[in-house]
């Protein structure tokens, strides 16, 4: 099958070539007459390339869902088509690579063998384990050396491409000069307390306008009439009769979640590669940043980085060293899936054991939780055969487990049988006279119901909410009394010093930024001050109450902050990695529309079923 793709492209940066073991999927091999999928210009596509990609992406996949999911959910999810894109990606840049003479030679291909972790012994590099971990993953050394040379050119490729991007150093002074300038301002707060007499009580007009002016404060939503039966595992859940030997064996099936072993709280920050990561830690080490500046460094936060706890195992080639890190310790740079990485202990988590005795309540409410979602399954088509033969909800509450109950549900009400999300659904699209069907519950119950009547909409008369309406006109009236005298205090405010000249409570901040937070201020205070110019006073509206702001001065970036000047360049660094990765894009997209892509999909689809 002859195709033109257009692809969804990597990482800008190309890394090294990573050994993916094939158990799990796929670990049957070919015959030498299926070798390949095809060819992309000169080049093969060879099959263990394919399976190796698909492999990868499965375990990805699977690490996100903290679950190994099935062949059949990875072909639903369009795995196997990303992963036979990237290998034809990959061969159409070998190509190209190949037709313009580009490559390296054996001694590269060697430096870069020796900085593979997988093939190191004591003492480096290692024949041994280099030929025992190719064999494991299914490769031999001719055939994965020139992979390594292939993709050592098409980095090559990619850097001839990009490499002439010029850093956008405008950009970031830009950035910076908008999200870090600052604001100095004076403010003070107004409430009932500031005006001359009480807000007089609502007239009867006055309520009256107020009910007819708010209808929506003052309306019923449609209320639905419905009658439903139903039955859920905790009705009958100790009615269940749970064997001793079921739970001892439920006990041993979890006993990872009752037997976990030392933990650690961690923080990992990865670098795109090996060296920022060193200097990294040489200025932790040195006292001249903290983990905390190096994770706002690469503009992300705490919760970006953090690991949670994780046992030893669980960290890989950093475990020896954080088990052995005492808290606040960075250690590192290890690898990491991710790539080089440092990481922060921030705890010790000790050993914990839950005996059998202590989770055995849990582990029989479990069981027989289980044991009732069963029962209730297999009622399902006895009730649905009584359905058939004209029974009614009555009926089905007589002859049947099922409870007979009664709502007048309205989309506000979510407590009994409405806390379910399938009876609110159910019960806002049933109509009148509709035959009853038996439905799912999310906890294993189920549920039938019938729409007895609906009453629409409502305004409710005037003499039913008089005393709401008059609360509401009172508040509201008391609010417009207190912003008017905030905006007739605001006209006498020429200066910072005028606020307590006048009696007010004056707060002043030194250089906000637009992202602070000043409690006490309404939402929009940041928003409206930095529309603001330098003596401008405004009145703004806080719910309750008036604040009446001056902006005294406006000051640009700290240029004399370390963060900025890190900001700075992060975001300049981001942009021009950025733009790069656009004209790399595009190059690759051209480059496929130029080169001849025949894959074999009878191939494809043989190589599928291996993974079956």
């Amino acid at each position: 099958m002859a195709e033109k793709k257009k692809n969804r492209y990597g990482p800008l940066v190309i890394v090294g070539v990573v050994l993916v073991g094939m158990a799990g999927f796929g670990s049957s091999g070919f015959t030498s007459s299926m070798r390949s999928l095809g060819t992309v210009g000169d080049k093969d596509v060879p099959i263990t390339d394919y399976q190796r990609q698909l492999n990868a992406q499965i375990q990805n996949m699977s690490r996100q869902f903290n679950t190994q999911i099935t062949f059949q959910q990875a072909i639903s999810l369009g795995l196997d088509r990303q992963a036979l894109q990237a290998v034809v990606q990959n061969r159409t840049l070998d190509n190209e690579a190949a037709n313009l003479g580009l490559s390296v030679g054996d001694q590269r291909v060697f430096d870069q063998l020796k900085s593979i972790p997988e093939f190191q012994g004591r003492n480096g590099f290692n024949a041994d384990s280099y030929r025992l971990a190719l064999q494991q993953s299914g490769q031999n050394e001719g055939a994965f050396e020139t992979s390594l040379r292939e993709e050592m050119a098409r980095t090559l490729l990619q850097g001839a491409v990009v490499g002439g991007v010029p850093q956008q150093d405008v950009f970031g002074d830009t950035m910076i000069a908008y999200i870090a300038e600052r604001r100095s301002a004076t403010w003070a707060a107004i409430d009932a307390e500031a005006l001359d007499a009480p807000t007089p009580g609502a007239t009867d007009a006055d309520i009256q306008s107020y009910y007819d002016e708010h209808p929506e404060d003052f309306t019923l939503p449609e209320t639905r009439d419905i009658t439903y039966v139903w039955l859920a595992p905790d009705m009958i859940q100790d009615e269940m009769d749970v064997p001793e030997t079921a739970i001892e064996q439920l006990y041993q099936d979890r006993i990872a979640d009752f037997v976990q072993p030392e933990r650690r709280l961690v923080e990992r920050l990865v670098y795109l590669d090996a060296q920022k990561a060193e200097d990294a830690r040489a200025r932790v080490d040195a006292g001249e940043a903290t983990f905390e500046d190096l994770v706002t460094e690469r503009g992300l936060s705490l919760n970006d980085v953090d690991m949670g706890d994780v046992d030893q195992e669980e960290l890989r080639a950093a475990g020896t060293a954080v088990f052995e890190a005492a808290p606040g310790d960075v250690v590192g740079p290890f690898n990491s899936p991710l790539g080089p990485a440092l990481f922060r202990m921030n705890a010790v988590l000790a050993a914990q054991e839950t005996p059998l005795e202590e989770a055995s309540a849990e582990l029989r409410d479990e069981l027989a939780a289980d044991a009732a979602r069963e029962v209730i399954s297999d009622s399902t088509d006895g009730i649905l055969d009584l359905i058939a033969g004209g029974a009614t909800l009555e009926d089905l509450a007589d002859r049947t487990n099922l409870e007979l109950g009664t709502i007048n549900w309205t989309d506000q009400i979510a407590e009994g049988i409405a806390a379910y999300d399938d009876f609110r659904d159910a019960a806002a699209r049933v109509e009148e006279g509709a035959f009853a069907e038996v439905i799912d519950l999310a906890d294993g119950g189920i549920f039938a119901l019938r729409l007895d009547g609906i009453t629409p909409p409502a305004v409710r008369p005037l003499d039913e909410v008089r005393d709401a309406a008059a609360e509401a006109w009172q508040v509201q009236a008391r609010q417009d009394a207190v912003m008017a005298r905030a905006t007739e205090l605001s006209a006498d405010i020429q200066s910072a010093e005028d606020f307590e000249t006048l009696g007010l409570i004056a707060n002043t901040e030194e250089n906000m930024t637009r992202t602070d937070f000043i409690e006490g201020t309404p939402p929009v205070f940041n928003e409206e001050l930095f529309k603001m110019a330098v003596g401008d006073v405004a009145v703004l509206d806080a719910g309750d109450r008036a604040v009446i702001v001056r902006l005294d001065a406006i000051a640009g970036p700290d240029e004399s902050d370390e963060l900025t000047a890190s900001r700075i360049e992060a975001l300049a660094g981001n942009a021009t990695t950025a733009i790069a990765q656009d004209i790399y894009q595009a190059y690759s997209a051209a480059l496929q529309q130029e080169t001849d892509v025949n894959i074999n999909q009878a191939t494809v689809n043989a190589v599928n079923a291996q993974f079956q």
